[in-house]
């Protein structure tokens, strides 16, 4: 696994905008996850296929993009 670590200054609007995204993103992969644990046998190509069915269901999803 790679891990990057940085500082930032950045404004408190841009604080939350980048938790959201991390939520949002740890939200689909949990859902992903739990896919294919349910599913014995599902590759990559279905799992980005459901990303997809996700973000049509999920409105914040749809905009992690």
């Amino acid at each position: 696994m790679l891990v990057l670590e940085m500082k930032i200054y950045a404004k408190q609007v841009q604080y939350q905008r980048i938790d959201e995204a991390i939520r949002t993103a740890q939200f689909i992969r949990n859902k992903a996850l739990h896919y294919w644990m349910d599913n014995k046998g599902v590759g990559k190509y279905e799992l980005s296929t459901y990303c997809k069915v996700l973000a049509a269901e999920f409105p914040f999803a749809q905009r992690l993009n």
